[in-house]
């Protein structure tokens, strides 16, 4: 006698969830996080600053 297999409704989501994260993969070319928070360009954010001020004193120019 052969077993019907059934599928549930946790293979259905299980199998959607990996065929779409195979397609995002496809689209953009590695996986895309969509958890990570969004952050305002407004928001003051001492560690950017300080990396764009590389070498600042020595930015002078001489005016010939």
């Amino acid at each position: 006698m052969k077993k019907k297999m059934k599928i549930t409704q946790e293979d259905y989501l299980k199998a959607h969830r990996k065929a779409s994260r195979e397609e995002e993969i496809e689209k953009h070319g590695h996986p895309v996080s969509f958890k990570r928070i969004h952050v305002s360009k407004k928001v003051y954010n001492r560690k950017k600053i300080k990396a764009g001020d590389k070498g600042l004193p020595y930015l002078f120019f001489k005016a010939a």
